[in-house]
């Protein structure tokens, strides 16, 4: 039967696949034509055929990268391949074979990585089980279709023959034994009369195994409830047919899986006489759909459920009866990545596997199933009462069956993991969420030093979600201009004039306020943007201080911090430098504040950019100096002009008397700082008593809520002509 050039309009030409080339859609399709052309019964060539298929592999490319994905994709598939008379089972399984070997190769995206691979090949089983369960469903319509038509053939057969039984039970029986399916009839009582020889074949060839038996002696436990209850109705006569799918017993034990259509035959007067039952065996489809379904639900190198298969579980425990409780552990090893890098990726399979085994040895209770979400993160999920103590039992048997060390490539690897538990009541939070709150608490363990578990809490999951949420909107802040500088005064101590001011950053967030450097500046270093910002920022202070100096006349000067991210950065020493020429402001006006911490065990190079900026007059401030517990001789060797001193030192002389260790430790690094020709600034000054002793230990410059808290630019002039009258 020749195949026709278009098919019923659920499958149709579509768009170019996103991330995909005609190209490659067309040679998938060639290798698809090349498998199923020689099994499929049609008058085209095979180039023909191929010009056919190609609409069909363009839709399942399409299918492949659609978001929402929609598995339903491969039922139309399936089923168009029938209406296109594709229906030997050879042309299933080659269809099968080529999109599982070649539609994530040829369609799916380039230089993908691991994680969107894994998905890709997940959804690619998903549209091959989709495509065998629209074949199955569309073959079995068309035979069903035929199995009607036979069985009207069989009951006017079966009537004709009592009228001219010479010529009807010929045509009946060319019917009967020479149809594709098995075909049995049995009286009103279940006696089976008459079978043909497929429903021989189907049972195990034996016919004393079939013939002369009663349909109720074929029970099985699989049966669905209402079988029976159909068969009742047809053998009274309160129904004409009926179609279900039953399993029935061979002699030999096997398990035989039928669509089972079960007709009634009535005699000439419409009393019921007969019954007539077409078998199609079904069995090798339905070993084949749950084979797809492994594949589709179990992880496939640790052989535990996958996360489509878990996020099932986790539905179902959550969607349990109002009290029910669950709880949740979600497992991260430490440290496994130095071992794919040191040892391989065959070894960190390896070990996967083997810590797998460990885990499903750990979970053997009821209502207990582990996990793999991916790489090397697994869950662990137990439901019933009890389940905060169960769950601590659950997670201490995991990171003990963890401690001890796995033999690999000939040596002994210690195994730690962190883990994340989340417990409560079903009905309460979405899988979703469970899983988002678990993910954040693992990570918490793992911060905590890991080798640990810890429970769920709603404040540090806030905190948490609240740090994510800031990084996302860091970047459009900085287009939308939502940041904004205070500045502070710093003050000459012995005469309370203002020297200058140092350039905070802030970020005004439309959600949460004002928020200052603490909350955004650890995240702008993790991203990245604190380069830009950073930029941003020493452009706006060097711009204030260039206007302090034209409007009002002032030598002020100005400090902005470096972060250790902008010291790397091979662009410091000429963006500084073009900020400085742009503006007008003289080098010797901008002084770099740079933490001690950032230098400690610095070498030549990374101090190279600073030695740089110095030799052109910019000072450069060691930060918080004090608390990196730096070797003191480093001050030779550091380009820098100012030591700001740490306000730890200083806090005991806000009252007098002040700790003598304190001031003796204040005292000598003045003395040291200025043998080497070094400034002392003090942060945090907060009391007059603590100004005063500070000048009195010789400190150069000091700044503090003594003298005013961080304001706009316009404060700063106001106390440069009131000589630092401190402002609270």
């Amino acid at each position: 039967m020749r195949v026709p050039a278009q098919t019923s309009g659920t499958v149709q030409a579509a768009a170019p696949v996103p991330g995909g080339s005609e190209d490659r859609i067309g040679r998938f399709a060639t290798i698809w034509s090349r498998a199923i052309f020689p099994v499929t019964a049609t008058s085209l060539t095979r180039p023909e055929f191929e010009q056919h298929l190609l609409p069909l592999a363009r839709t399942l490319a399409e299918a492949l990268h659609a978001r929402p994905f929609e598995p339903a994709v491969g039922q139309r598939i399936g089923a168009e391949l029938v209406a296109v008379h594709c229906t030997d089972p050879e042309a299933l399984a080659g269809t099968l074979g080529v999109v599982e070997a070649y539609l994530v190769l040829y369609c799916g995206p380039e230089g993908a990585g691991a994680e969107t691979a894994e998905e890709y090949r997940a959804r690619c089983a998903r549209l091959q089980h989709g495509i065998a369960a629209g074949f199955a469903r569309a073959l079995r319509e068309r035979t069903l279709s035929e199995q009607e038509a036979i069985a009207r053939s069989a009951m006017t057969a079966r009537t004709d023959a009592q009228q001219a039984l010479h010529a009807s039970e010929a045509r009946f029986r060319a019917v009967f034994e020479g149809a594709a399916i098995g075909i049995g009839i049995a009286d009103l009582e279940g006696n089976v009369l008459e079978v043909n020889d497929t429903l021989l074949r189907m049972f195990g060839g034996l016919e004393g195994h079939v013939r002369g038996r009663n349909v109720s002696e074929w029970g099985h436990p699989d049966d669905a409830p209402h079988i029976w209850k159909l068969y009742g109705e047809l053998v009274r006569g309160e129904r004409e047919h009926y179609r279900v799918e039953k399993p029935y017993y061979r002699h030999d034990g096997t398990v035989l899986w039928t669509n089972l259509t079960v007709s009634l035959l009535r005699d000439a007067e419409g009393r019921p006489q007969y019954q007539l039952a077409l078998m199609e065996d079904t069995t090798e489809r339905r070993l084949l759909n749950l084979r797809l379904r492994y594949e589709a639900t179990h992880d496939a190198l640790t052989g535990l459920p996958n996360r489509t298969l878990f996020f099932e579980r986790l539905e179902k425990a959550l969607a349990a009866a109002e009290g029910t409780h669950f709880a949740l552990c979600y497992l991260d090893l430490d440290g496994f990545k130095a071992v794919n890098d040191s040892l391989g990726h065959s070894a960190g399979d390896r070990l996967l596997v083997e810590v797998a085994d460990r885990l499903q040895s750990c979970a053997t209770g009821p209502g207990e199933v582990v996990a793999r979400l991916g790489g090397d993160e697994f869950v662990a999920l137990t439901t019933g009462p009890g389940s905060e103590r169960k769950v601590t039992d659950l997670a201490v048997r995991i990171l003990s069956s963890l401690s001890t060390p796995i033999r690999l490539e000939g040596r002994e690897l210690t195994v730690r993991g962190s883990i994340g538990i989340v417990e409560g009541m079903a009905g309460e939070r979405t899988p979703a969420e469970v899983l988002r709150s678990a993910d954040i608490t693992m990570y918490r363990a793992k911060a905590a030093g890991g080798n640990r578990f810890e429970f769920a809490d709603e404040e540090a999951d806030a905190r948490a979600i609240t740090r994510h949420g800031l990084t996302n909107a860091l970047p459009a802040a900085l287009e939308r201009g939502e940041f904004f500088i205070e500045y502070q005064p710093l003050v000459h101590l012995h005469d309370g004039s203002v020297h200058g001011a140092e350039a905070l950053v802030r970020w005004s967030h439309p959600q949460y306020g004002v928020l200052g450097p603490d909350r955004f500046i650890p995240l702008a270093e993790r991203t990245g943007l604190i380069v830009p910002l950073g930029r941003w920022v020493l452009e706006e202070a060097v711009r204030q201080a260039r206007s302090w100096q034209r409007e009002h006349g002032g030598p002020l000067r100005i400090n902005v911090n470096l972060s250790p991210t902008q010291l790397h950065h091979p662009g410091l020493v000429a963006d500084t430098v073009a900020v400085l020429e742009n503006s007008g402001l003289a080098p010797g006006a901008l002084c770099l504040e740079v933490t001690e911490s950032a230098l400690i065990g610095a070498d030549d190079e990374l101090l190279e950019p600073l030695r740089r900026l110095a030799a052109l007059g910019v000072d450069i401030a060691l930060d918080d100096f004090g608390t990196g517990y730096s070797n003191l001789a480093n001050l030779r060797r550091l380009p820098v002009s100012v030591l700001k001193l740490d306000r730890s030192f200083t806090q005991s002389m806000q009252r007098l008397p002040a700790d003598p260790v304190d001031v003796k430790i204040v005292e000598g690094i003045v003395a040291l700082a200025h043998s080497l020709s070094l400034a002392v600034t003090v942060e945090g000054v907060e009391t007059g008593a603590q100004a005063a002793q500070l000048r009195a230990l010789g400190c150069d410059t000091a700044q503090g809520w003594y003298y005013a808290r961080p304001g706009s630019a316009d404060r700063i002039h106001a106390l440069s002509l009131s000589d630092a009258v401190p402002l609270v």
